[in-house]
């Protein structure tokens, strides 16, 4: 059964083959063409993937996206700079009236203008030793925080992650060291509001090791693989940004939560506080009340994250998308530049929302992550029970789902199965969680308020509905593939995706 959070993604409680698929197999005889042995290495590399069809092939919208992602990450953080609200007062607000119509009238001057401004934002040393000091602090607390040992689903390989779950005390641990390393705690090392005033050189610098760092990745899964998922497509871009390895480890460390949780949620969840700081003190101790409020949600979202931690190691994110670029570069640094930006963006240009107004988007907001956890929760709390439960006071409808899993070593079969809710939120649509999540993004950008700041702010939903929307569709191609005629019949009791009678 699928679902979850996400910037983030869709569970399932096992990842292996389907039990409508064709059998693949994993070797080939020293007879065969070399034509035969391309297609058996396509064979291995599409089972690292667990037949999801994904990376750059697979929506040339989000590979374009990717192509252009480093140079707009860059643009954005220069956008929302105290330089660009100095020298260009009004621009970041009028982006037709002002941006728009200057390039329309001197395309030439625009383009260069364009790309001086983005290799303008260049890494910092302060912008460097704060991100490297941020990251060493979550290594430290990753390697010593204790917790209960959880494992994630197991591979078509027989790998069995495990991760020890210690997420929510991660969570508190960061949030109360980061306050008293600040000028607000005892420690007074630096001043709370240091992530938006070293943000452009952060993001500069983050581009720069995301880039190399996933060049390493590539490099590593091909060579010197952590577990058998992993290998190569047979083309260096493909592999580059789509990965090359499904669980990469260094020393112990899982790169993949390191960098997608304990980095990457982390910073997002702490910026919104810096920003609001950095607002305050900005404009003469006068509290914005939508950058309070979107801050405010956004913690909270975010703490809801930790505390559901293990299911998103269940996610798409985790047992499908391998190490590559777009993974762990988009939360080294797509993250920080477009998950914060409606929030970045009020700094210099406040929402001069009323105490009222914020706070009814707050309940909004609220609303949404509290709908979402729900969903979650009565998911795991169905499969725990192995549908021994009470869905919304009544018995739940299901599908009982057969799938077959082939091991790889021995190349024997056997069938498991697995329970598919119809009922309570997961009756509504098969990713009806994804609408609350919406419901929180949507409200936080108009927090930012949009009618007087314009559209820049709407860019992290807009992006967040488009993301989710593909996810939906291939946690569905996934399904179909992995159940075959039930999740037919799963389909026609729960038709809708997302919103019913929508999509």
């Amino acid at each position: 059964q699928s679902g979850g959070f996400t910037h983030s993604g869709t569970q399932f409680s096992v990842v292996t083959t389907m039990a409508t698929q064709k059998e693949r197999t994993t070797t080939t005889s020293s007879s065969q063409s070399n034509g035969n042995n391309d297609k058996s290495k396509m064979s291995n590399y599409d089972e690292g993937t667990n037949y999801v069809a994904a990376g750059v092939e697979a929506n040339p919208y989000f590979f374009a996206l990717i192509i252009a992602a480093p140079f707009l990450s860059l643009l954005l953080s220069y956008l929302t700079s105290e330089e660009m609200a100095t020298e260009y007062p009004t621009m970041a607000t009028r982006p037709f009236t002002g941006m728009l119509s200057g390039c329309l009238e001197d395309p030439s001057a625009c383009i260069k203008g364009v790309l001086s401004t983005g290799m303008s934002v260049v890494p910092t040393a302060e912008g460097t030793n704060f991100i490297l000091t941020f990251m060493g602090v979550a290594l430290v607390l990753e390697r010593f925080l204790p917790g209960k040992i959880e494992t994630g689903p197991e591979t078509l390989t027989g790998h069995i992650p495990k991760y020890v779950d210690n997420g929510v005390l991660h969570c508190i641990l960061y949030t109360f060291l980061f306050y008293a390393g600040s000028n607000l705690g005892f420690a007074n090392l630096y001043d709370f509001g240091i992530i938006y005033d070293t943000f452009p050189g952060s993001v500069a610098f983050l581009n720069v090791f995301g880039i190399v760092f996933c060049m390493f990745l590539t490099f590593k899964g091909i060579h010197f693989p952590s577990t058998q998922d992993c290998g190569s497509s047979g083309s260096f871009v493909k592999d580059y940004l789509w990965g090359t390895e499904l669980y990469p480890r260094i020393l112990g460390l899982d790169l993949k939560r390191f960098i997608n949780c304990r980095f990457s949620m982390t910073y997002w969840q702490l910026a919104g506080l810096s920003f609001c700081y950095r607002s305050y003190t900005l404009h003469g101790d006068t509290m914005d009340w939508g950058l309070f409020f979107s801050a405010l949600s956004q913690y909270v979202y975010l703490f809801k994250f930790f505390l559901w931690e293990m299911g998103y190691m269940r996610s798409i994110d985790i047992i499908v998308d391998r190490a590559g670029f777009e993974i762990q570069w988009g939360c080294l640094v797509w993250v920080p530049s477009v998950y914060t930006l409606h929030s970045r963006f009020l700094v210099q240009y406040p929402s001069t929302l009323s105490f009222g107004a914020a706070a009814a988007l707050f309940v909004l907001s609220i609303t949404g992550v509290v709908l979402n956890y729900l969903a979650d929760r009565e998911r795991d709390v169905f499969r725990a029970t192995n549908g021994d439960c009470k869905v919304w006071g009544q018995t739940p409808k299901f599908i009982k789902a057969e799938y077959t899993i082939i091991d790889r070593k021995t190349g024997l079969k056997s069938t498991k199965t697995s329970l598919l809710l119809a009922s309570g939120f997961w009756g509504v649509a098969r990713h009806f969680q994804y609408f609350f999540e919406l419901m929180a993004a949507w409200s936080w950008c108009l927090l930012a308020n949009p009618f007087q700041n314009g559209i820049i702010p709407l860019f992290y939903a807009a992006f967040l509905t488009s993301l989710l929307i593909d996810r939906a569709k291939r946690d569905s191609n996934k399904c179909h593939l992995k159940y075959g005629k039930y999740y037919e019949e799963y389909c026609k009791l729960v038709p809708y995706k997302i919103l019913p009678g929508v999509y």
